[in-house]
């Protein structure tokens, strides 16, 4: 067998060592930790009660904690392409009903951000492949808003609203499960709340879901707690 050319062995040798960079970091991070925390890893190891659980996009451009101002056992997360919350989605359902169940979440934020690729994704007439039927649950919204969304012309503008929207709907899906409505009834939590993250400031914007507004309006039809 021919030796690789050298430029294969030049970009495996640079993958090698991005990814060996990864655990030099780790060490590093451990011992920071360790100096401002002695007993950091000790607390961390004895279990989780986290105040919130936190539904966001998968982007890689948004450090859930951080951007909240939160540390390590602080925030249960669920990450998904645009953060939706179908209720088909197996992986969401677990995590929300083992958030509110077991950890006893207080707060369940949905946050979306301003130039998500998937709402970008969904406003394209086009055949995606295995995107298509998650970007459809985007599309479902955009039908939902269709009059107020058409009547915006700039594109930037009208995503920028259609990620709003979308934060929205997410929410309500998880309002309509009975472990949320359950758990407030017996409990008064947890809340759900909706959230924006902008990109260009690094700013949250609360979008101020009435939370037992939605929860009457909703129960008139999703009412799970009988």
């Amino acid at each position: 067998m021919d030796a690789p050319p050298a430029n294969e062995k030049r970009i495996s040798r640079f993958l090698e060592q991005s990814h060996e960079r990864i655990f030099d970091n780790n060490k590093k991070w451990v011992e920071e930790m360790k100096i401002d925390d002695p007993e950091f890893f000790d607390k961390l190891a004895s279990g989780q009660s986290p105040e919130y659980l936190y539904i966001g996009c998968s982007d890689s451009r948004i450090p859930a904690n951080q951007i909240m101002g939160l540390g390590p056992g602080d925030v249960f997360i669920h990450r998904n392409i645009a953060n939706l919350v179908p209720n088909t989605d197996l992986s969401a359902m677990s995590v929300i009903n083992y958030a509110v169940r077991h950890l006893h979440v207080k707060h369940i934020i949905v946050c979306g951000h301003y130039g998500c690729g998937g709402i970008a994704a969904a406003m394209t007439p086009a055949d995606l492949g295995i995107l298509n039927p998650w970007l459809r649950n985007i599309r479902d919204v955009y039908r939902l808003h269709e009059a107020e969304l058409d009547e915006i012309t700039d594109e930037k503008e009208k995503n920028n609203r259609l990620v709003e929207l979308n934060v929205f709907e997410q929410a309500r899906n998880v309002i309509k499960l009975a472990a949320i409505q359950q758990s407030y009834a017996e409990n008064h939590y947890p809340i759900v709340h909706g959230w924006v993250f902008d990109l260009h400031d690094g700013l949250l914007k609360d979008l101020k879901v009435d939370f037992e507004k939605e929860l009457a309006g909703i129960q008139k039809i999703y009412n799970l707690t009988k």
